[in-house]
C-alpha cells in the first residue's frame, strides 16, 4: 500500500449505482472536514439518484458506460489519476472491479457490505440471512481485493434480527448503521495514510 506522506488532504472518489444514501451520508459527514474531500462521484447507472446529491453539493460526477468493462475501467483509472484520488469508496456500486483495475490503481479501495463478512458475500444478503434463521446480521467495511467481499475487514456493526422481521425491514435498519459505520471507518482509515 502506498503511504501518502505529507498529504494534507485525502481526495476520495465514491462509486455508486443506485439511491446514493451512503454517498449522501458521506457528503454530510465530510462536508466540513479539512483533511477529507469527496472530489469525484462515478456512477455505472445514469439514473442513479446519488448523482443528484453529487450535483447539489457541486462534486464532479461522471456516468460510466459499462458495455465494455475494459474500456470503462481505463476511463475510470484516467479519471482517478487526473483528479489525484487517494482512496476509492464503493457505496452500492453494482459492478465488480477487475483484478487488473485493482492492481493498476495501487491505492486503497474500500467497500461497505450489508452482512457480517465473511458470511453472506455477494447479493441478496438480507433474504439469505433470514432464510437461514440467523439471530444477527449487520454490515462490514472492508478493503477490496480481486476475491469478492474477501478483503481485510476494517470494521463491523452487529444488528440483532427481530422476530418475524422481513428482508425489507432488516435492510432499512442495517442501512442506518451503514451510514454511521462507513464515515467513521473512512475517517479512521485515512488518518493512518
Amino acid at each position: 500500500m502506498v503511504k501518502l506522506v505529507g498529504k494534507r488532504i485525502i481526495f476520495i472518489a465514491v462509486f455508486i449505482s443506485g439511491n446514493g444514501s451512503n454517498l449522501k451520508s458521506l457528503i454530510k459527514n465530510f462536508k466540513n472536514n479539512s483533511k477529507i474531500k469527496i472530489s469525484l462521484v462515478l456512477s455505472s447507472n445514469s439514473n442513479a439518484y446519488g448523482l443528484v446529491y453529487a450535483k447539489k453539493n457541486k462534486i464532479k460526477n461522471k456516468i460510466i458506460n459499462y458495455k465494455n468493462k475494459n474500456k470503462a475501467e481505463n476511463i475510470i483509472l484516467n479519471l482517478l489519476k487526473k483528479n489525484k484520488i487517494n482512496v476509492v469508496c464503493l457505496a452500492g456500486f453494482m459492478k465488480i472491479l477487475s483484478k487488473r483495475f485493482i492492481k493498476k490503481f495501487k491505492k486503497p479501495i474500500l467497500n461497505i457490505h450489508p452482512s457480517l463478512l465473511p458470511k453472506y458475500k455477494g447479493l441478496n444478503t438480507h433474504s439469505r440471512v433470514i432464510l437461514n434463521k440467523e439471530k444477527f446480521s449487520g454490515c462490514t467495511v472492508h478493503l477490496v481485493t480481486p476475491a469478492l467481499d474477501s478483503g481485510r475487514i476494517l470494521s463491523q456493526k452487529i444488528v440483532k434480527i427481530r422476530k418475524n422481521e422481513n428482508a425489507s425491514k432488516l435492510s432499512k435498519r442495517i442501512l442506518k448503521q451503514e451510514h454511521i459505520l462507513y464515515s467513521k471507518t473512512i475517517r479512521k482509515f485515512v488518518s493512518n495514510l
